[in-house]
């Protein structure tokens, strides 16, 4: 096993809204050419990175730069952003999704829609790319443009971002704090949980709070998943998960993607980027502990969040791969975490 196997398949990236950011369609050339971000096709390929979910996600109204202020403080309470209007969400949305189209058209990545995809793209050689929304705002309350998304190749869908939407609350940026924080799904939310269910849709957790958590682990008949999260017993941030959560997660046979961004694995809840690979494996055991080798993963956050010294970008993957190696993860286990057991629960979920 070298430092750049096995392939990793990871839970979350947010490359599209930041090549949206970046000028549009018209700058998608940069994830084949180079960018000055976390994921393109150069940095891949040294980091051995195999795909993922790649999230479309609507940005909100606010200081992001304040925002990472704010999170370096000791503690902070960040307020929910303002909802997003259904026609400004839309237009973002359809803007993402071409991004994401017009990459798989360039040849940077395979859009996939089953576990074989998936499969054949690693064969190939191929980023594998899965079509994921981050907070539902483009989903109509009658739930019309969830199909024509799925149709479009949407398998994996957020109810919510950190902010409130017809469908349910966020959970807001808060430490120390419990996710505990806010109303859970509405019954837009429990009709919107229940219609994934039927199209095999899978419904990522992680921005929930926990009412809307257990919400969803009522109403849902799929694994509960998080894409992008950790333990809260080790880092008391509202985004990540307690001890109860994770063994109802456990008990559905789901999964957890371990989040890189530093203020959900600092103990001190700080968005800061001196944290140790030592650090993240202290949480990447707490999550074994409980959920057992199946059922965790990878849930990066690249180019959504600060990361780790050694993790700034694709090309830092081996630095991961060896720590968990010296750490004395056997490489079955290393593979597993890596990218089997996300296919395991794609599988289960989509049922292809």
């Amino acid at each position: 096993m070298t430092t750049a196997e096995p392939i990793i398949f990871d839970g979350h990236n947010d490359v599209l809204s930041k090549i949206f950011n970046e000028g549009g369609v018209a700058k998608a050339a940069s994830f084949l050419e180079g960018r000055e971000g976390a994921i393109d096709l150069k940095k891949a390929e040294v980091g051995g990175f195999g795909g993922g979910f790649f999230a479309v996600y609507v940005p909100s109204k606010f200081d992001l730069e304040f925002s990472y202020q704010e999170m370096e403080k000791a503690s902070y309470s960040l307020p929910l952003p303002e909802p997003i209007e259904w026609s400004e969400a839309v237009a973002v949305v359809a803007s993402q999704v071409t991004i994401l189209r017009e990459l798989e058209r360039l040849g940077g990545l395979t859009i996939c829609r089953n576990v074989s995809d998936i499969r054949s793209a690693f064969k190939e050689g191929k980023i594998a790319a899965i079509f994921h929304i981050e907070g539902a705002e483009a989903i109509d309350p009658d739930l019309h443009m969830l199909e024509v998304l799925h149709s479009a190749g949407l398998r994996s869908i957020g109810p919510v971002w950190s902010r409130p939407t017809v469908f349910g609350e966020g959970v807001p940026f808060s430490f120390p704090s419990s996710p505990n924080i806010g109303s859970g799904l509405t019954e837009l939310g429990i009709a919107l949980v229940k219609r994934c269910n039927e199209l095999n849709i899978m419904i990522d957790l992680s921005h929930l709070n926990e009412a809307g958590f257990w919400d969803v682990a009522r109403h849902s008949n799929a694994p509960l998943v998080a894409t992008h999260s950790n333990a809260h017993s080790i880092t008391q941030h509202s985004r990540n998960l307690t001890d109860k959560q994770l063994r109802a997660i456990a008990d559905s046979d789901g999964m957890v993607g371990l989040n890189f961004a530093t203020a959900f694995l600092r103990e001190d809840g700080k968005m800061l980027a001196d944290v140790s690979l030592s650090q993240m494996l202290k949480h990447l055991d707490y999550l074994l502990e409980i959920l057992g080798e199946d059922r965790v993963g990878f849930g990066s956050d690249y180019d959504g969040a600060v990361m780790p010294e050694k993790l700034t970008d694709l090309s830092g993957l081996p630095n991961l791969r060896l720590a968990m190696k010296q750490h004395g993860y056997d490489e079955k286990i290393i593979k597993k975490i890596c990218h089997e057991n996300w296919l395991r629960v794609l599988q289960k979920t989509w049922g292809c």
